[in-house]
């Protein structure tokens, strides 16, 4: 079974997607801020991260940032998950080394064919 974190400081989102991504057969760590998220990702070792950008302690940016830079953990993909402009965290994104990102509100079939792109 695949293991998905998913870092979501709004519990509403958060509760919805893991209960989503539990009914397509996804084994779901979840997180509430970057501190945590990030030591969630180093004993845990997810199949894939799916990460907001402003939550408490770190914000998704800097979690993805030190995801990227370890050498261990570099091969996990990560998906920003944001209200932000686009333009803006794809290019932030692509900066601190993001898979990808998908924009809130997003269509909850949209954000499994990202999921099943990188881990099926």
């Amino acid at each position: 079974m695949k293991k998905i974190l998913v870092v979501e400081d709004e519990l509403i989102i958060l509760k919805f997607v893991v209960f989503r991504l539990e009914k397509e057969g996804y084994e779901v760590l979840s997180a509430t801020d970057g501190r945590v998220a990030l030591d969630i990702i180093q004993n845990r070792k997810p199949d894939l991260v799916l990460l907001d950008v402003f939550i408490p302690s770190l914000d998704g940016y800097e979690v993805c940032k030190c995801v990227k830079d370890d050498t261990k953990l570099r091969h996990i993909p990560v998906i920003l998950f944001t209200a932000s402009d686009p333009t803006i965290v794809a290019h932030k994104g692509k900066e601190v080394g993001a898979d990808d990102y998908i924009i809130k509100p997003f269509d909850p079939e949209q954000l499994l064919e990202k999921i099943k792109k990188f881990i099926g």
